[in-house]
């Protein structure tokens, strides 16, 4: 019975320990990663560069995000961090998205945000944020972002605990894939024609 016991423990902290292995990126097994068509390693594996579009330019006509994830920043491969800068003009949404394999905590750099997120209890947590707030989205939930100021634009900076945290576009995933109107139109309680409606705006 002793023996049985003790077994059960060591299974539930290996289990445990699976578990927290897989809930992030993978740890990698030397200092950095190098992409395989690099034959002459550099500094500039290390180097971004891509943010300087932003100085001394105006404000984009809608929401824009400037990324420096995986994808952009190769040298970010295995060290779980990225960074996103988040632009918002007059008036403008960030929709409701989440981020599946990273939380997200936003540094409110210039301008006014209301910021929330919805918990898997249904609850939303809002709040309005000034320059220099921060606020954390936690990993995989539904969350937003909204510049309600009629005059000013917005600018916050965007960290993320996972080199390609990924986005999924609430609106974008369910309207403009192919999931057939019928079925969209009963999951919402409303008719084709509405469901018909909102995805031609999304298209505009």
């Amino acid at each position: 019975m002793m023996f049985q016991r003790k077994l059960f423990y060591v299974l539930a902290l290996v289990v445990a320990s699976l578990h927290v292995a897989v809930a992030g990126d993978p740890d990698i097994l030397t200092d950095y990663v190098v992409p395989s068509n690099i034959v002459n390693l550099t500094s500039d594996l290390f180097t971004f560069t891509g943010m300087r579009v932003i100085i001394n330019a105006p404000p984009p006509p809608a929401f824009k995000v400037l990324k420096a994830s995986m994808a952009e920043f190769p040298g970010l491969n295995g060290q779980s961090v990225s960074y996103a800068i988040l632009q918002y003009p007059t008036g403008s949404v960030n929709p409701p998205h989440t981020h599946p394999r990273a939380s997200e905590l936003l540094f409110l750099l210039m301008g006014t945000l209301e910021v929330g997120f919805v918990d898997t209890t249904n609850k939303l947590y809002t709040q309005t944020l000034k320059q220099a707030d921060m606020f954390v989205f936690p990993k995989g939930l539904v969350h937003y972002q909204y510049n309600p100021d009629p005059k000013n634009p917005a600018l916050a900076l965007s960290a993320f605990g996972s080199a390609s945290a990924g986005t999924v576009s609430i609106p974008n995933q369910v309207f403009n894939t192919s999931i057939d109107d019928n079925i969209l139109a009963k999951s919402f309680n409303t008719d084709i024609a509405t469901i018909q409606k909102i995805k031609l705006g999304l298209r505009c």
